[in-house]
């Protein structure tokens, strides 16, 4: 059982260091070997300073011998055991050395590797994973499997010094060994137990730990909620519900861990004794290499229990490094489809034939058929739930349709490739990310601050009616902004956010509900600017507000999942009772 879940996280350990792990694997039998050469040198030692003649030396310590050629005489047997253990230091040395590199090479790979596979991920698989689990993977539990890591590795050297150990004890007095090896294995039998109960505890605690991440989260995502409604006390004995089950986890693991510790010792020397008391009364056996083998057997058995020892502890990280696997494996399957083709630039439509799209088995789009041309400006309205967002999202290529043909300038999207097509796109959502960074950064995009980057800059933020704004603050565009923008209005946001866009050089501006959070006159304005791009950019709006899209090219009047009408403003006036109803209801 145990052979079966090494070999597992071996696999996982090896997927990531590759030939590394032989090498510590290498280093940490030649420790091993090492030192019991060393111990085995003892024997030939043991018999010069008795002056008895015992049966054998031990066919270690006489294979040394002989191929060093070397002499069985005191000197040459203490410069041996000063070297072999001089070596065995110096292997210890390397091996502790490089399996702190490949710790740090093995992190920085898992965490790589994720970050890759995180941003190829499924906007739809994205959209229900729990928040918590991604940060506390990120954090908590790559922190957590770093230490499995050096554990595992540990535990492993540890039984390869069990396994010399027997051999040489085995070489000294075989029945003697024996015995004490048989009661070594019914150790290992009364902690398995143990080993259970530890791993059940430590799935349990990452669980718990994700949990505890994801409202963490969302205390500092809905801090102004929280605080303004006086939830925020309520809120946060939730959290402290969930810091004392966790510590209940942890201490229930750590006295597993402390009782194994405590049974090290008696246990060793019970089957000691034990062992002893049989040798004595029934087998006519060398005192002397009895107890030479009572010596290597000692510590092969203090080496097993520390190897027990270490084993439980690595369970205890078990779990995270578990769901850490799972966490990439689900990463893996839920990959997004790219093409290879790459995209240069916008030179003529985007098509929709037919397009149906499903979250899950529920439809939310169907029979989509539109043109969008290029350096048109389109908009999309309808009621909530009529299914706006998702169409921009399809158009965008951060969906893609479930049955159907959607094609750009002809090629079907599925051959482009995705990163080259996005880099073209500006987006201005409703809930404006604003990051905790400087003005400058937060619209360029941490751009180097050359001469050329900062008038674009100027430009940007003249046209996002955010220039008076910028240029009034103490450290002008080096002035920080709090967590998501705390410090800023709504309106402020969305001017960064629309200054954001228009320093990147791109072909489509998207713009979800871009203009929800300004005044009247600010949002005249930046209108102002935006009508200015028409003709430059190609341009698709979510608006509630319907008088912000009467300068559109067609208007896209959806209703539950399907486009009900399409027609410019004035059209739709004239020929859409709805369209009426709506505008009608939005003057009074």
């Amino acid at each position: 059982m145990i052979a079966n879940k090494s070999s597992k996280y071996f696999f996982y350990f090896y997927r990531y260091l590759k030939y590394r792990v032989f090498i510590t694997f290498i280093l940490s039998l030649l420790v091993g070997l090492l030192d019991g050469i060393s111990l085995a040198l003892f024997i030939p030692l043991l018999k010069l300073v008795v002056q008895d003649e015992v049966s054998r030396d031990g066919f270690i310590a006489e294979f040394v011998l002989e191929v060093l050629d070397m002499q069985l005489t005191l000197p040459n047997i203490l410069i041996l055991i000063f070297a072999f253990f001089s070596l065995k230091g110096l292997a210890k040395f390397f091996e502790g050395y490089l399996r702190v590199l490949y710790q740090q090479y093995f992190m920085r790979r898992i965490r790589i590797s994720n970050i890759d596979l995180l941003s190829g991920f499924k906007f739809e698989s994205f959209a229900k994973m729990d928040a918590g689990r991604i940060q506390n993977t990120f954090s908590g539990e790559v922190g957590r499997v770093s230490h499995a890591f050096q554990i595992f590795f540990k535990s492993f050297q540890y039984g390869v010094l069990v396994i010399i150990y027997i051999i040489l004890a085995f070489s000294a007095d075989p029945i003697f060994s024996l015995m004490v090896t048989v009661g070594g294995l019914c150790i290992h039998f009364v902690f398995k137990s143990f080993y259970s109960r530890t791993r059940f505890l430590s799935n349990r605690f990452t669980a718990q730990a994700h949990v505890f991440e994801g409202l963490l989260i969302q205390k500092v995502t809905f801090f102004n909620y929280l605080r303004t409604t006086g939830l925020s006390l309520m809120y946060g004995e939730k959290l402290k519900s969930k810091i004392v089950e966790l510590e209940k986890d942890q201490r229930r693991i750590g006295l597993i861990d402390s009782f194994l510790i405590a049974l090290r010792e008696p246990l060793v020397i019970s089957v000691v004794v034990i062992a002893i008391y049989l040798q004595l009364q029934f087998f006519a056996e060398d005192i002397t290499l009895m107890f030479l083998s009572l010596l290597l057997l000692y510590r092969s058995l203090s080496y097993f229990m520390a190897m027990q020892e270490q084993w439980n502890l690595f369970l205890g990280f078990s779990g995270s490094l578990e769901g850490v696997q799972q966490f990439t494996e689900h990463l893996e399957q839920q990959q997004e489809r790219n093409g290879k083709f790459k995209f240069n630039c916008f030179k003529d439509k985007l098509e929709l034939e037919n397009v149906f799209f499903k979250y899950d088995q529920t439809p939310v789009l169907r029979n989509i058929d539109l043109i969008i041309q290029k350096n048109e400006t389109i908009a999309f309205i309808g009621e909530s739930g009529s299914g706006k967002s998702t169409l921009m999202r399809i158009v965008s290529g951060l969906l893609l349709p479930s049955e159907g043909n959607y094609s750009i300038d002809g090629r079907p999207i599925k051959e482009l490739e995705l990163y080259s097509f996005r880099s073209k796109i500006g987006y201005v959502p409703q809930e404006v990310p604003i990051f905790s960074d400087s003005i400058f950064n937060n619209i360029t995009f941490w751009a180097p601050k050359s001469p050329e980057n900062i008038e674009k800059f100027k430009k940007a933020v003249a046209q996002a009616s955010i220039y008076d704004f910028v240029m009034a603050q103490p450290e002008q565009e080096e002035t920080y902004l709090g967590s998501n923008g705390i410090n800023l209005s709504g309106g402020q946001k969305q001017r960064i956010a629309i200054a954001r866009e228009l320093y990147k050089e791109v072909d489509f501006l998207f713009m979800d509900e871009a203009t929800s959070s300004l005044d009247g006159k600010t949002e005249a304005v930046v209108q102002d600017n935006i009508k200015k791009l028409k003709g430059k950019v190609t341009i698709v709006i979510i608006a509630h507000r319907l008088a912000t899209i009467k300068s559109a090219d067609l208007i896209v009047l959806l209703n539950n999942g399907e486009i009900a009408q399409t027609g410019s403003y004035q059209d739709l006036l004239r020929d859409s009772s709805v369209f009426r109803d709506m505008v009608k209801l939005q003057k009074g």
